[in-house]
């Protein structure tokens, strides 16, 4: 990944965690990692904890920034929540997936959040 797609990536994190937190969402973990996979945000708020994953585009010219989370991201994501799960996890905890787009364009920014945004299975 070259350093201005990661430079973006992280200030579309930034973006997302800041958004998330003006709504009453606790951060839990930034970039929780396992193996070469990670998930970006684990956020709280009222017992449930959602899974976020962002992306971040400077425009959607090619594609929004949430269909770029397609099943093999959601099947990685799903195996890092559930050893997060594992680690992290308290009984009576709601789990979820949410996706955050974030779109960067010159001095404008433009947020979509998706609630539940696919199927959490944290079975094997």
């Amino acid at each position: 990944m070259s350093a201005a797609r990661q430079a973006l990536g992280e200030l579309g994190e930034r973006i997302a965690e800041r958004w998330l937190r003006e709504r009453g969402w606790r951060v839990m973990q930034r970039r929780f990692r396992s193996g070469h996979r990670d998930i970006d945000l684990v956020v709280e708020r009222e017992g449930v904890v959602a899974f976020v994953e962002v992306k971040a585009r400077r425009s959607i010219e090619f594609g929004g920034p949430i269909g770029a989370v397609n099943w093999r991201k959601q099947k990685e994501l799903g195996r890092s929540a559930r050893i997060w799960v594992d680690r992290h996890g308290r009984p009576m905890e709601v789990y979820r997936f949410d996706v955050i787009g974030v779109v960067v364009a010159g001095s404008r920014v433009r947020i979509r959040h998706v609630p539940n945004a696919f199927p959490l299975h944290l079975s094997a």
